[in-house]
């Protein structure tokens, strides 16, 4: 009997030794297994740090290129740049103003009179009656600011369409309405009676096929010629490319 026990002693006693063993085989690869995942998870944060360091490095040593904001009016026919005059601020903030909301944006060129005008920037040119279209504006009108010994009519000049003196004596300007003027001898005869507050940068060719379209006896064009006003950023080389020069 004794041999028996001593047998099933020394049986437990190398189970017990081998759960040992491998009880630490165990704790030895997961302890391996922490200290690998550590040092991965520093590689791979370090690596990330450089990598920032050398994108903030890029970004210091990149060339900084100046963008000048300049407005647009965008057709179907092309597109026109404008410049608006800093000495009438009242229509240069309402134009500005308007811009920015896209208030213009879908309105039509109403009135397309040869030799003389291009005339846009009705709300009602957004519906489908075409019959009143140039009758409408955002609900006010802007105190004139005429000074034709500055700002006259000449070829490209941008200007404020308005109602007559009989029923507008102070020659306040429409909120929205513009034309812009299409006669290379420009239209002097009206220096003196509306507010011109910019100018045609570059586009007036597109502003003369405007003007061409075929119309009907009231110079409404016979098709829709709707615009999009809004603000767009150009470098000097696209300034130069466009043949852009912005008065200083």
């Amino acid at each position: 009997m004794s041999n028996g026990n001593d047998f099933n002693k020394k049986l437990q006693k190398g189970c017990s030794d081998n759960l040992t063993y491998l009880v630490y085989d165990v704790k030895k690869d997961y302890l391996d297994f922490k200290i690998m995942r550590s040092i991965l998870l520093i590689l791979i944060a370090s690596f990330c740090i450089l990598q920032s360091c050398k994108e903030d490095e890029d970004d210091r040593t990149a060339p900084f290129v100046e963008e000048f904001e300049i407005l647009e009016i965008s057709t179907d026919f092309g597109k026109m740049y404008i410049h608006l005059y800093d000495e009438t601020p009242l229509h240069k903030a309402n134009f500005d103003s308007l811009t920015r909301t896209g208030f213009y944006d879908s309105t039509e060129f109403h009135r397309c009179v040869d030799d003389f005008v291009i005339q846009g920037g009705s709300p009602t040119s957004k519906d489908e009656n075409r019959n009143n279209d140039g009758s409408g504006g955002p609900g006010y009108t802007i105190t004139a600011e005429i000074d034709s010994s500055k700002f006259q009519h000449f070829y490209g000049a941008l200007a404020a369409a308005r109602t007559g003196n009989m029923t507008n004596p102070e020659r306040r300007s429409s909120g929205s309405q513009f034309y812009i003027v299409t006669d290379s001898d420009g239209a002097h005869f009206l220096d003196g009676e509306y507010t011109t507050f910019g100018r045609v940068l570059t586009g007036m060719d597109v502003a003369k096929t405007i003007e061409r379209q075929p119309k009907n006896e009231s110079d409404l064009p016979n098709e829709r010629i709707k615009m999009v006003v809004s603000y767009v950023r150009l470098t000097q080389k696209q300034l130069d490319e466009k043949g852009i020069v912005i008065p200083k």
